[in-house]
């Protein structure tokens, strides 16, 4: 796993201040299987919402993210404003017996509203990356999640 960076491959900061997580990209190359199973059923997600949502959606991308104790992300949307092709952004939590007092709630911003959505293991968030702001609370105990987007660019799955 390595430091999570700001922004995409154009534009890319590195500020712990900001973001404090570790990821590591799933990709099909590493020939894992649960990586791949995960991809899977991704591709199986992305065919009924283009089936019966005509969302467009062209490709993903998904990491594993870590937040250690102490760790945090700011509020931010998750479309670049140099590239639109996030379209959907989506979380599964892998922690088990989360408790409220572990912190590292996902804080969704809406309409003056805040909602706070506890990493609990086998929850899945699912939203429009360019509509809803949010941030990862600070966590007081290790925080593991899938994280990705699922795109509408000119790549194929």
């Amino acid at each position: 796993m390595h430091q999570a960076g700001i922004g995409n491959d154009m534009i890319q900061n590195h500020d712990r201040a900001v973001r404090g997580d570790l990821i590591y990209w799933l990709d099909r190359s590493h020939n894992d299987r649960y990586e791949n199973d995960f991809l899977d059923l991704m591709d199986g997600f992305v065919s009924y919402l283009n089936a019966t949502c005509y969302t467009g959606i062209t490709t993903y991308e998904f990491h594993y993210a870590r937040y250690d104790e102490g760790s945090f992300y700011r509020r931010h949307l998750d479309r670049f404003h140099n590239n639109t092709d996030r379209e959907y952004s989506m979380i599964i939590y892998l922690n088990a017996d989360w408790r409220q007092d572990d912190g590292g709630e996902l804080c969704i911003h809406q309409d003056g509203k805040q909602q706070n959505i506890s990493p609990s293991g086998g929850k899945s968030v699912f939203f429009r990356s360019n509509e809803l702001e949010h941030e990862v609370l600070l966590t007081h105990k290790p925080r593991m999640s899938i994280t990705g987007w699922l795109k509408t660019g000119h790549e194929q799955i």
